[in-house]
């Protein structure tokens, strides 16, 4: 079943249990209330575009072929035009513009261009959906592998492609509660028995751009720990707990597009 087809009904993703987690509030509101963005922020839009481009790229590794920088920038040019161009719901952050954007998209795909690995695996799988139940939680768990990718020895790579602000820590890396679902998901895509490596592929919109490679792996112990949070999330959901947030701690709630709706709950 393709991705869109399992989010038309009812689930659980990595990052709708990040939002209840984060604000109970702001997962009630888009995920349950569908209430609309006023405004997206343009990283969202920017990120999907700089995912496609990279999706491509590998797309084409997995059937021999090699895209060339000049194509990678047609192909993003192409869907970030398609995407943002004249469009008056994207909030652009400051100093940022669809102009500024274009180049820095290009930028950023040059680098990882130049920076990737010598070595290459072997590419199994692109954008594949996967879906799991875990008892204690009535919906199942999906999401799709960015990258799923195979070495000599026989060891399994999950990739997630991520555009980011800042290096990541090895901390940030190690904890990031994403990977460990994914492992989980891919243990039950048939690899339980085959060594499994966690890695994120992420692009740095520093003023140098950058492009880091960062590795980490998980343990049973890191697995329970997961399942546990996300049979909890289920209970709060299904008892309908939606404890907002808005401490000065929680950085989601300077930029949240429901705000105007978070102050009409809280001042009601």
């Amino acid at each position: 079943m393709e991705l869109q087809e399992l989010r038309n009904t009812p689930h659980l993703s990595a990052s709708s249990i990040n939002d209840y987690i984060d604000c109970g509030l702001l997962y009630k509101f888009g995920r349950m209330d569908k209430i609309q963005f006023e405004t997206i922020p343009d990283t969202l839009v920017f990120g999907t575009v700089i995912h496609l481009v990279l999706a491509e790229f590998h797309m084409r590794r997995m059937i021999g072929e090699e895209m060339t920088i000049k194509e990678m920038h047609e192909f993003f040019e192409k869907e970030w035009r398609e995407a943002a161009e004249g469009r008056e719901d994207i909030r652009y952050s400051e100093g940022k513009s669809f102009e500024t954007l274009l180049l820095e998209g290009k930028e950023l795909l040059t680098t990882f261009y130049h920076k990737q690995a010598e070595n290459r695996f072997k590419v199994l799988a692109i954008e594949e959906p996967f879906s799991f139940t875990l008892d204690g939680c009535p919906v199942p768990i999906i999401g799709a592998f960015d990258l799923i990718e195979e070495d000599s020895a026989g060891t399994i790579i999950v990739t997630d492609f991520k555009t980011s602000a800042r290096a990541y820590s090895r901390d940030e890396v190690d904890k990031n509660f994403q990977l460990t679902l994914y492992q989980i998901a891919v243990k039950k895509m048939g690899y339980i028995d085959r060594e499994i490596l966690l890695r994120f592929d992420c692009l740095i919109k520093t003023k140098t751009p950058k492009f880091e490679t960062y590795y980490t792996t998980r343990s049973e112990k890191d697995e329970k720990r997961a399942v546990k949070k996300i049979v909890e999330v289920c209970k709060g959901i299904s008892s309908g707990v939606f404890i907002p947030n808005d401490s000065a701690g929680n950085w989601k709630c300077k930029n949240c597009p429901f705000k105007k709706n978070c102050d009409e709950y809280l001042e009601r």
